[in-house]
């Protein structure tokens, strides 16, 4: 369920979604820098990027496409892969952190609807949307951001599995890369690629939580 869609159905629900689903943003980038700085990389920290507080994350224009897109974006942490002795370990794990605390936040949502499904009560339906909208919010935010097109993460993920073989290519395309995002979604080819990737991590998802 989109944002804005809640806030026409349920104001109240949206009220209680708007702090968890901002945050699903802020986690994302947290888990950057916090990866990168457990194996060695400084730079997010110095920047004074490894906190919880929205004022040093949220991105104005990422911040509106949350609400109006149902993905949207922070301000990116800076991380410096050279300060990270093993690079290829380093452009893997610190790319893919992101995306795993994404459904890390969407997996404890549908856990919690599991858990509490079978009861009643208006107070247990509310918390019931709320986390349905997390979950939507954050396999959205995942499943984009597993598509290989620079700047998003799944390119770099891409460079770390090919390592030697494409990151030129890749990086040349980085400048451009928005550019080619916003062509996708116009050409209605963005949407089937966030949802064939979101059905991959439903289904993982799944294996956990049948």
């Amino acid at each position: 369920m989109g944002l804005l869609k809640l806030l026409t159905n349920d104001p109240l629900a949206f009220v209680l979604a708007v702090i968890p689903l901002l945050f699903s943003v802020i986690i994302h980038e947290v888990a950057h820098g916090w990866v990168a700085y457990r194996m060695g990389d400084p730079t997010a920290k110095w920047a004074g990027r490894l906190t919880l507080n929205p004022l040093k994350h949220l991105d104005p224009i990422g911040t509106l496409m949350l609400f109006l897109a149902g993905f949207g974006w922070a301000k990116p942490v800076p991380v410096d892969i050279n300060n990270i002795p093993d690079r290829r370990k380093g452009l893997l794990f610190v790319s893919s952190a992101g995306i795993l605390a994404n459904i890390l936040f969407a997996f404890g949502a549908l856990l919690f609807i599991r858990l509490f499904s079978a009861s009643s009560g208006n107070s247990l339906l509310l918390i019931y949307t709320v986390c349905q909208s997390v979950a939507y919010i954050n396999i959205t935010l995942a499943a984009l951001n597993l598509i290989p097109i620079p700047p998003l993460d799944g390119s770099k993920i891409l460079m770390g599995i090919l390592w030697r073989r494409t990151p030129y290519f890749l990086t040349r395309l980085e400048p451009y890369g928005f550019f080619i995002i916003i062509g996708l979604l116009y050409l209605g080819i963005l949407n089937p690629l966030i949802g064939f990737f979101g059905w991959t991590i439903v289904t993982l998802i799944r294996i956990f939580l049948p």
